[in-house]
C-alpha cells in the first residue's frame, strides 16, 4: 500500500468538494434562485456526510480507536480535523445566506419575512395558519418522571422551551420539547394581497417561535430553541442471520430514523445551560455542536425557487436533443439494428430509453425483459413499463438492489408491485451491491432470438437524467449482447464466472483490467512511445490504482483526471505524480459520467462504466464497464467527456498537492463544458 504521506484523507476531501459547491452559491454570474438551490446542496450533502462519514469514523473511534487510516490519522485524528473544517464550511455558509443571499433575493421582490416584519393583516393570518394547520399536529412532551426526553427522529425539526411556572398538575420541570411533524412545510407562502407581493415566504419556526406559548396555558415561555439531530443512517443486516434481505431491510429501515447521535445544529439563540443539556441527552461533545444564525434546515428552502415564477432568476430552461440516428420517427429497434447509439445526458433526452423500455412492453415479439434498478425514484415510468410487461406474460427478471442507500424503501416497494405483477424479482449477490446500469430485451426475429441492450453510467430515473451528466450506450452487438446476458445469469442463478468477451466487471476483471491498462501505458512511456491515461469519474480512492497512477506517471506517463469529489491521489508532487494533474468540475449539472481513456499506443481505448475508481466499486459491487467499440462514436465520448472538460476554464477546479483547489479562471476565451455541450447537444432553448 501507499505510504500514508502519499494519500489524501477522504472526508476532508468530501468537505473541500462541498467548499467547491459552496463556490456556486458564492458567485455572482450563477442565477440568483440557481445560487439559493447550491446552497441548499450543500445542507443535503452535509446531511449525508455526517449521517455516514462521521458516523463510520465515530464507530471506528469507540472499537478500533488505534487503526490507522490509509491517510496514516486514527480515527480520532480524523474527527478533530473534519470538526474543524465542517464548522468553518458552516459558518461560511450561513454568512452567505445572511449577508448576501437573502438581501440580494429581497432586492428582487423575494422576502423571508421577520416576525417584527408581520402586519397586523399578517399576524393575523399567521395565527389562523398556527390553529387550523399546525397545532393540531403537534405534541408538546414537559419533561419529568413520567415523560422521559424524547427519542427524536433523525434530522427532525425540534424546539427546547424553557419554561417557569406549574402546570394544572403542580409539575414545574422547567422544560418542554415539542417535534414539528414531517408533513408541515418548513417554509409558507403569505397570500400576496396580505403580504404585499407574490413572493413573501415566512419560516415554520418563526410561527412556531410566535405561538408556542400557547401550548402552555397559564405557565411562563423564557425561551424556545430549534435544533436538529443527526443521526447514523448507516443499515447493517447480519449475513449469518440473514433469511430474506427485503424483511430484514423493512425491520432495519424503522431504526435508521434512531440511530446513535453525531451531530446538533442549534440557533444561536440558545444559551449555554440549554446546549449543555441537550449534548447531555445526545452524548455528544462541544465539538459535534454546530451553532447557526437561520433556519436549522437549509435543505427545505430547496422549495423555494419551484414556488417563485422568475425565470430571470433561473438557469434558462432547454429541451434535450436526439442523436442523429433517433432525429427522424422511425422504428427505435430498427435503428439500434443499424448502429449503436450514445446517448449524452442530460443534454440528449432520455426519452429513448424509456421508449425503449416500453415499446419492449408492448411488442408481442419481445419474449423477455431484464433489468437492473439501482435508484429509479418513487414514480418511475420505467418499472411501470416492466409491470405492464410482466402482466401481458412475458419473462421480466429485475434486479433489485435493496441496499442502494436512502433509496431502499422506494426499492422494497416496487420489488413487491414486480413480484405481484408476476415478474421475478431478485435482490442480487449479498455482500455485492449491484449497482452496474444494464438493460436487455430479447426479440424473436425471423426465426430467431436478438438482443437488444442498454448500458449506463448512470441510473434509470428519469428525474436525475435531467440534472446528471451521463452516457448511454443502446446496441445489439451480439459479443457486448452475450456478455450482459452472462453477467445477469451470475446474478441470478449459481456457478463460476466465465470470460467475457467486450465487458470488464466487478468484483472480477474490472479492477486487473484497469490495472493492466495502467501498467501498459507505462509500458509504453518506457520504450519511448507516446503515453496518455484520461479518466473521468465521481471518486478516486482506491489505493493499488493510485499506486500504479504515481508508477506510471514516474515512467512518463501524462495523466489527466477529472474528479468531482473526493480525491485521495496528490498530484504535481516532485518524483512521485510529476506528470498527474487532477481537475474537478463543477456546474449547472452533477458530473456523473465514468469514462476511462487509454492511448494504448495510439489505438485509442475508451470505456464508459458504472464504477468509480473505489474500493468498494472494485471488489464489493457488481458494476460494468463497457469498451466503446464504433470508431464515430469513440470520437464523440472523447470529445463530449474528456477533451471539453479539460479545456473548461469556468467552471473546472485545479486541485493542489495538498488537497486543496484553485478555481481554473480564464485567461483568454471562456469556455465551459457544459455550456459547450448545451449549444452542441440540445435541441431548442427556451
Amino acid at each position: 500500500m501507499t505510504t500514508s504521506p502519499a494519500l489524501l484523507n477522504r472526508e476532508l476531501g468530501l468537505i473541500e468538494f462541498n467548499r467547491r459547491v459552496l463556490a456556486q452559491a458564492e458567485d455572482a454570474h450563477v442565477p440568483l434562485l440557481e445560487r439559493l438551490k447550491f446552497l441548499c446542496i450543500v445542507s443535503s450533502n452535509l446531511d449525508e456526510f455526517f449521517e455516514v462519514r462521521v458516523a463510520w469514523l465515530k464507530a471506528c473511534q469507540r472499537l478500533t480507536p488505534s487503526m490507522v487510516m490509509p491517510d496514516g490519522l486514527n480515527a480520532s485524528q480524523s474527527l478533530e480535523q473534519v470538526s474543524h473544517h465542517a464548522h468553518a464550511l458552516v459558518e461560511r455558509q450561513y454568512a452567505l445566506m445572511r449577508e448576501v443571499i437573502f438581501p440580494a433575493l429581497s432586492q428582487e421582490g423575494i422576502h423571508f419575512v421577520r416576525r417584527a416584519e408581520w402586519s397586523p393583516e399578517v399576524k393575523a393570518w399567521i395565527h389562523a395558519y398556527f390553529h387550523n394547520d399546525v397545532m393540531p399536529v403537534l405534541t408538546p412532551i414537559g419533561l419529568d418522571p413520567s415523560h422521559p426526553f424524547p427519542k427524536l427522529l433523525n434530522k427532525s425539526l425540534n424546539f427546547a422551551i424553557e419554561l417557569e411556572g406549574r402546570d394544572a398538575f403542580g409539575r414545574s420541570s422547567g422544560i418542554a420539547i415539542v417535534q414539528a411533524p414531517r408533513i408541515l412545510p418548513r417554509v409558507i407562502q403569505l397570500p400576496a394581497d396580505l403580504a404585499g407581493g407574490p413572493n413573501h415566504f415566512v419560516f415554520l419556526s418563526s410561527i412556531l417561535h410566535a405561538h408556542l406559548n400557547e401550548l402552555f396555558l397559564g405557565m411562563v415561555v423564557k425561551g424556545v430553541y430549534q435544533f436538529r439531530l443527526t443521526r447514523d443512517s448507516e443499515l447493517t443486516v447480519e449475513e449469518d442471520e440473514l433469511k430474506n434481505l427485503r424483511t430484514a431491510l423493512q425491520g432495519e429501515l424503522r431504526h435508521r430514523q434512531y440511530g446513535e447521535a453525531v451531530r446538533l445544529e442549534i440557533a444561536d439563540n440558545c444559551p449555554e445551560h440549554m446546549e449543555a443539556f441537550l449534548l447531555s441527552q445526545f452524548s455528544l461533545s462541544k465539538a459535534d455542536i454546530y451553532r447557526v444564525e437561520g433556519p436549522v434546515n437549509l435543505v427545505r428552502l430547496m422549495q423555494v425557487p419551484d414556488l417563485v415564477d422568475r425565470p430571470d432568476l433561473k438557469y434558462p430552461p432547454f429541451t434535450p436533443g436526439f442523436p442523429a440516428p433517433l432525429t427522424k420517427k422511425h422504428d427505435l429497434l430498427a435503428a439500434i439494428r443499424k448502429q449503436d447509439i450514445l446517448l449524452h445526458h442530460p443534454y440528449q433526452s432520455f426519452q429513448p430509453v424509456l421508449d425503449f423500455l416500453n415499446i419492449a412492453a408492448t411488442d408481442p415479439n419481445v419474449v423477455a425483459i431484464k433489468m437492473t434498478v439501482y435508484r429509479t425514484g418513487t414514480e418511475s415510468a420505467l418499472m411501470e413499463s416492466l409491470i405492464a410487461a410482466a402482466r401481458t406474460g412475458k419473462q421480466v427478471t429485475v434486479v433489485v438492489e435493496l441496499m442502494a442507500r436512502f433509496d431502499e424503501e422506494a426499492n422494497i416497494g416496487w420489488a413487491s408491485r414486480l413480484e405481484d405483477a408476476g415478474a421475478h424479482v431478485v435482490y442480487g449477490v449479498y455482500g455485492y451491491k449491484i449497482h452496474a446500469k444494464m438493460l436487455m430485451v430479447v426479440r424473436r426475429e425471423e426465426g430467431h432470438l436478438r438482443r437488444y441492450i442498454h448500458l449506463g453510467t448512470g441510473n434509470y430515473h428519469p428525474r436525475t437524467a435531467r440534472l446528471y451528466t451521463d452516457f448511454g450506450l443502446l446496441t445489439c452487438n451480439p459479443d457486448i449482447a452475450s456478455d450482459v446476458n452472462d453477467i445477469f445469469t451470475q446474478i441470478t442463478g449459481l456457478g463460476k464466472m466465465g470470460e467475457l468477451r467486450h465487458l470488464l466487471q466487478s468484483p472480477f476483471s474490472l479492477h486487473p483490467g484497469m490495472m493492466a491498462a495502467i501498467a501498459r501505458e507505462a509500458d509504453h512511456a518506457r520504450a519511448g512511445r507516446p503515453a496518455t491515461i484520461i479518466a473521468k469519474m465521481n471518486s478516486l480512492l482506491e489505493p493499488k490504482i493510485i499506486d500504479a497512477l504515481y508508477a506510471a506517471s514516474q515512467a512518463g506517463v501524462k495523466i489527466q483526471l477529472i474528479v468531482r469529489g473526493v480525491c485521495a491521489l496528490r498530484p504535481g508532487v516532485a518524483g512521485l505524480s510529476d506528470h498527474i494533474e487532477v481537475r474537478s468540475v463543477i456546474g449547472r449539472f452533477l458530473e456523473h459520467t465514468r469514462i476511462f481513456y487509454f492511448l494504448n499506443d495510439r489505438q485509442e481505448n475508451v470505456f464508459i462504466a458504472s464504477a468509480d475508481w473505489m474500493g468498494r466499486n472494485f471488489f464489493r459491487r457488481i458494476e460494468t464497464c463497457t469498451p466503446v467499440l464504433d470508431p464515430k462514436l469513440k470520437r464523440r465520448v472523447i470529445k463530449e467527456g474528456l477533451r471539453l472538460y479539460l479545456a473548461d476554464n469556468v467552471n473546472a477546479w485545479m486541485m493542489q498537492s495538498d488537497g486543496s483547489y484553485r478555481h481554473k479562471n480564464p485567461r483568454a476565451k471562456p469556455h465551459a463544458a457544459q455550456d459547450d455541450l448545451l449549444l452542441e447537444l440540445a435541441g431548442t432553448h427556451t
